[in-house]
């Protein structure tokens, strides 16, 4: 993959077919294969991109024929001109600050300096004003999506609760309910006689009336119970899972309160009182994991380049590992960044609440780990993670997701409907290769 077809990721959305494409020599001659509009379309832009499909396809073994693969070509470069022009049309325009700010985005998600990817693009037979101007028109076609198809989509409130719902319910059958019982067994011998069997359904019997009456039923079992381990635990079985009770348990218990004493259940080992001591439903609520992570921060300035800035937290680093250094105390006399004060304590966050490049980096990593330096938008970060866990959104936050998520499936929609019309408005001439 070359670094031009990294860049989608820096605009927010996926890379067009122009933004792809990388110079790639055609020996053959040259010729327009398409005019979109007046604009032509020529066989070296198909080639060059059938060549870097053909490439990703291969990558993941993929068999696709090159006849296909140069026709899928064409309707990219097609629909990608259409874009631009619509954009065009429309009056955008992407000034120089906004290609400065995506250049340096796609530099930081692929740990390079401005001057790296440059050298890097340059190494791969790209200028730098040929990728520029690609992300100019990627620019373009994002922002005249953004605005074409906002407009389109419609979120109610209704649609977010039944989006809801249905999550909660798929989050229910993933995380089943748990019961924590006490059992209090009256052991049955396989050769008791009937009136020996009724002695110790009548003693099972006043068992239940006890505990019903609000006796400690962690005593009784200790009294009465013949389970093996009734005096360390008390009768308690634990809480867990209903399928990892007996059938027999849950059928006894299923409609008692939390306290509740269930009848006298018989199966063959005896006689057994129950006790619902506790219920744990699944959450009423979306739980999101959150992470909890510090780090140090170093911005690279006149002084320290970025270089520099990786090679010293590198060293740090191999300290922090070897227990030579404290990464707390380290953040707290060289981090550049307001977490400095707490050690590079960041917090529990959620996802989305840093920018990807650091995110993907601290999603990787377990508690405990610390990754290698970090390039971002911001300068160049050592991150350890210290905790991770599952919390209850809260209603705002719910909402704000769904509504998100439903946004985002239909957005795909929507572009798909908007990119047919504009598509259709179009004049498209397919030419012929010549003789």
């Amino acid at each position: 993959m070359t670094w031009a077809s990294l860049c989608g990721a820096a605009l927010g959305w996926p890379i067009s077919a122009s933004a792809q494409s990388t110079p790639i020599p055609v020996r053959s001659a040259d010729y327009v294969v398409a005019v979109v509009n007046s604009e032509p379309i020529t066989n070296q832009e198909v080639q060059a991109l059938s060549m870097r499909l053909l490439r990703d396809a291969r990558a993941q073994g993929l068999s696709t024929g090159s006849d296909e693969v140069k026709r899928l070509a064409l309707e990219q470069l097609i629909n990608d001109k259409v874009q631009v022009q619509q954009g065009v049309s429309l009056g955008i325009v992407i000034d120089e600050a906004a290609i400065n700010q995506a250049e340096a985005n796609v530099a930081s998600n692929n740990q390079l300096s401005l001057e790296g990817l440059r050298a890097r693009l340059q190494s791969e037979g790209m200028s730098v004003s040929s990728f520029r101007e690609q992300l100019r028109q990627q620019l373009l076609i994002s922002r005249v999506r953004d605005r074409e198809l906002e407009s389109r989509i419609r979120i109610t409130d209704q649609d977010i609760t039944q989006f809801l719902e249905e999550e909660l319910r798929k989050q229910a059958a993933r995380v089943p309910p748990e019961v924590n019982l006490g059992m209090i067994l009256i052991a049955v011998a396989e050769n008791a006689t009937d009136e020996q069997t009724a002695r110790l359904s009548e003693r099972a019997n006043t068992v239940v009336q006890r505990a019903r009456q609000g006796e400690d039923f962690a005593a009784l079992a200790r009294a009465f119970s013949d389970a093996p381990d009734r005096q360390a635990n008390g009768g308690t079985m634990g809480l867990r899972p209903l399928n990892r009770y007996p059938e027999l348990f849950v059928q006894a218990t299923s409609r008692l309160a939390v306290g509740g004493v269930s009848d006298v259940v018989r199966s063959g080992a005896g006689f057994h009182v129950l006790k619902v001591l506790e219920r744990q439903s699944p959450p009423t609520t979306l739980m999101v994991t959150q992470t909890r992570a510090r780090h140090i921060l170093l911005r690279p300035s006149a002084q320290m380049s970025q270089t520099q800035a990786v090679a010293q937290l590198t060293a740090l680093r191999r300290d922090i590992l070897s227990g030579s250094a404290d990464f707390a105390d380290v953040a707290r006399r060289l981090s550049q960044d307001g977490s400095a004060a707490q050690g590079g304590d960041l917090g529990w966050a959620g996802p989305g609440m840093f920018v990807p490049e650091f995110e993907q980096v601290m999603n990787q990593l377990r508690p405990g780990q610390v990754a290698e330096p970090l390039v971002s938008r911001f300068g160049v970060h050592l991150i350890e993670v210290t905790d991770r866990r599952d919390a209850p959104m809260s209603d705002a936050e719910q909402r704000n997701l769904a509504r998100n998520l439903l946004r985002d499936a239909k957005l795909d929609e929507a572009y798909a409907s908007w990119l047919q019309e504009i598509r259709g408005r179009a004049y498209v001439e397919m030419r012929e290769a010549p003789q």
